[in-house]
């Protein structure tokens, strides 16, 4: 719920870049709430450090591709997610980048309001927006062309 919660605020920040909901940002929003509780309900709590290190890396890893795919749909990125592309395009700054400077501020702010900040936080923080960059290039690689209005989103 908190997540939900959150994307809903998140969505706020948009305001002053222009960026424009869509389907895909309601989805986003219900599916990555639902998703997160299932996985906490459902998925295995790793002991070895190896092996919990090893879920992060996958987990960010597998965003990433998740990211390009759904990203170039057009159908409208989920809430953090139109954030991150709306001061890309706004600023001209690759989205790697901007996504990095966002996790690094979040993990500022949740580590200042007290939250629990871990070596996998930390990692998650540091590589996802690489890994989003990543992904939007082996996704997009020569297979959309953005209109003149829309730059492309470079990593």
């Amino acid at each position: 719920m908190a997540t939900f919660v959150i994307s809903l605020a998140v969505l706020a920040l948009w305001i002053p870049l222009r960026e424009r909901p869509g389907l895909g940002t309601i989805a986003n929003a219900l599916v990555i709430a639902a998703a997160l509780q299932v996985g906490v309900w459902f998925l295995p709590h790793p002991d070895p450090t190896w092996l919990k290190l090893l879920f992060v890396f996958a987990g960010v890893a597998l965003i990433g591709i998740g990211s390009g795919l759904y990203l170039t749909t057009n159908l409208g990125p989920g809430p953090r997610d139109g954030w991150m592309t709306g001061i890309h395009t706004k600023f001209n700054i690759p989205v790697a980048r901007v996504r990095l400077g966002i996790e690094i501020t979040v993990l500022a702010l949740g580590w200042l309001l007290g939250g629990t900040v871990g070596l996998g936080t930390v990692i998650f923080a540091l590589l996802i927006g690489p890994s989003v960059g990543w992904g939007l290039r082996l996704v997009d690689r020569g297979v959309r062309v953005p209109s003149e209005s829309e730059p492309e989103l470079e990593a």
